[in-house]
């Protein structure tokens, strides 16, 4: 099934562009939803990828493309994997059937792929400060362009969509924010926002209210000057007083809605309004994500995404029995169920987590320990300053982010915790290249950021087994801030022993000794260095190979034995060369004043793009056959 294509409905066969679109009568915007939705539920039953946040704003996709004259209009989609109609309407449909594919099209809005992807997005919160920007440089050139941010699926919960908003209203360029309100970003929405606008969104009383108003102040329309004034001041006041539209007029924008967002003749007729009007404007629209596929609906969460086909109608996988046998459980299932094992032993222990409970395995402990977990929304910087606070108070947090989402608390990595000296446990999912999400999701900066800064402690398991015992050790140690970081997917399915125990610190393990070349990996790539010395093997070759588990501290004991044995040395890390584990070791061996040489294995100073894991390891020279390769070269076998 890897070539199949979709087969669009006869009306979005014919739209290759939004001026096809537009030439549509309004009447007919309803049927090019209903295919444009069964396309993407055909297309992602089969190749896979996200899925509920798209089918939400169907409706929304095709109004905008039908009112506005994109891509001289610009629109800006936060977060990015809302799209997929977008780029099916956009001149891609033909090629969608290779969404997150190797070298196919990109899952998330992006700007090298078409001229319609006016923003690349893969983060949230974004759209606002970047739509911004565009229209106060539409301004300065003095064109008539207008710039749309939808934002929503939980990017509004991010305080930088209300840091741009703030500015917005003050510079009062023209600028319509969409806001999407669909109570959900991959799991519930959390805070005070999404109880705010979901309960003006629900209660029967204010929409009555504000009808019975609002057709109150219709009947004005004939009267005086003076009138007409006293009106409009009224209207502004009671939509203040039982709209959401109080906030958002606060920050100074003017505020339409809520708005049913899967009527798209009423979402039409309001674009169409909100483009004759000036200013910061925000158009809120209440929508249900993963609209029109009922599991979806019903399971948000779970059909966030989909990796595996599954029967479009029932929504049933489609992946064949495993016969029983039991797939290694993923990195992230480890780490959550060794957290609650932690927590049940040490109630100090607490649990932080920017909207991903999900994806970070952490409901287990948010079930078991609820006083104890925090989902603290789409707020990585809040998450970071809030477990620093924790600490104080002599809780033991466990922050469980992303790598590619850390990179947006860096500051507060360092000012909140490392400069306090606080012991905060970060645990860094996704780290490395993570496959089909692309460089947006890549984790490949974490080692050499976090290796730069003072009081932290910088750590890899190579295995499940070694993850666990490095949690448990970490959750006893007081003297400094530790990062453990994993990668996404299975871990090695090894029989892990249910006790815990302590680790020492910035010490490695010496996996087989060999002769010449001795290589150095950092975390659960050092699984293709096995592979690879098994294949040398058989050519004679034999190759030392030492797990290092830390790349701060170092195990400089383990250096110091590998340059009095060995001739060369090899580093692999699946993250950066620059900054990185190969970095720290060639440091120490500088340091040293001896001639052994170093060569650093790691991702190179370039952006890589998406596809599997494996074939981004290949691609880039860290996989099995890079590494047998580089052995080859460094002994003489292989020139080149």
């Amino acid at each position: 099934m890897e070539n199949y294509k979709p087969i669009p409905g006869p009306l979005l066969a014919q739209i290759n562009s939004p001026d096809d679109l537009k030439k549509l009568k309004p009447e007919q915007l309803r049927e090019v939803c209903d295919e444009l939705r069964n396309f993407i539920i055909d297309m992602v039953s089969v190749h896979g990828g996200h899925f509920g946040a798209s089918l939400g704003v169907i409706e929304l996709t095709v109004a905008i493309h039908y009112t506005y004259n994109t891509p001289d209009d610009k629109l800006l989609w936060d977060v990015g994997h809302q799209a997929y109609g977008h780029k099916i309407l956009t001149g891609r449909r033909e090629q969608f059937h290779t969404n997150r594919l190797y070298n196919g099209l990109s899952g998330f809005p992006k700007r090298s792929e078409s001229e319609y992807d006016t923003f690349g997005v893969g983060h949230s919160s974004t759209s606002i400060s970047g739509g911004l920007g565009m229209a106060i440089a539409r301004d300065l050139n003095k064109e008539n362009k207008k710039v749309v941010s939808v934002i929503g699926d939980g990017a509004m919960t991010g305080g930088m969509a209300f840091e741009a908003m703030n500015n917005a209203g003050a510079l009062n360029s023209d600028l319509l924010v969409v806001l999407n309100d669909n109570n959900m970003s991959i799991d519930p929405n959390v805070g005070a926002l999404k109880e705010y606008l979901a309960e003006i969104t629900t209660t029967k009383t204010f929409n009555k209210m504000r009808d019975e108003i609002y057709d109150l102040l219709g009947h004005f329309k004939g009267a005086g000057e003076k009138m007409r004034k006293a009106a409009s001041k009224l209207e502004r006041a009671v939509t203040a007083a039982i709209t959401p539209g109080a906030l958002f007029q606060a920050l100074g924008f003017k505020y339409y809605g809520p708005v049913d967002g899967h009527n798209v003749d009423a979402l039409r007729r309001q674009l169409e309004d909100l483009r004759t009007v000036s200013g910061p404007k925000i158009l809120h629209i209440v929508t249900v994500k993963g609209k029109g596929f009922s599991p979806a609906e019903r399971e948000q969460t779970k059909w966030h995404a989909q990796s595996s086909p599954f029967d479009k109608i029932t929504g049933k996988s489609l992946v064949p029995a495993t016969n029983g046998k039991k797939p290694a459980p993923k990195y992230q299932d480890v780490f959550g169920e060794a957290l609650v094992e932690l927590a049940a032993q040490n109630e100090e222990i607490v649990a932080i987590t920017p909207a991903m409970p999900s994806g970070s395995s952490l409901w287990p402990m948010m079930k078991t320990f609820p006083e104890r977990s925090f989902d603290v929304g789409i707020a990585e910087q809040h998450a970071v300053t809030f477990a620093a606070g924790l600490a104080t108070e002599g809780k033991k947090p466990f922050a469980a982010l992303y790598s590619t989402f850390l990179q947006r608390a860096y500051d507060q990595v360092i000012h909140d915790v490392a400069i306090q000296n606080l012991p905060v446990v970060f645990c860094i999912d996704r780290a490395g290249l993570v496959g089909a999400d692309g460089p947006t999701h890549h984790g490949l900066y974490d080692t050499a950021y976090l290796r730069a800064i003072p009081n932290m402690i910088v750590s890899s398991p190579m295995n499940e087994q070694e993850l666990r015992d490095m949690m448990y050790t970490a959750s006893d140690y007081n003297d400094a801030a530790w990062a453990i970081r994993y990668p996404r997917g299975r871990s090695t399915g090894m029989t892990v022993r249910k006790e815990f125990l302590k680790t020492e610190i910035g010490k490695g393990r010496v996996i087989k000794e060999g002769d010449k070349i001795a290589l150095l990996s950092f975390g659960p790539i050092g699984k293709y260095v096995i592979e690879a010395s098994s294949a040398l093997e058989k050519e004679g070759i034999n190759i030392g190979h030492f797990d290092m588990r830390y790349a701060k501290p170092l195990d400089t004991d383990m250096i110091d034995h590998v340059l009095l044995n060995y001739d060369q040395i090899i580093t692999l890390e699946d993250g950066a060369k620059i900054g990185g584990f190969g970095s720290a070791v060639a440091e120490y061996v500088a340091e040293q004043g001896v001639a052994v040489p170093v060569k650093i294995m790691g991702v190179p100073d370039q952006i890589v793009e998406h596809g599997t894991q494996r074939q981004l390891h290949d691609e880039v020279g860290i996989g099995p056959d890079g590494i047998v390769e580089e052995v080859q070269k460094r002994l003489g076998i292989l020139v080149g």
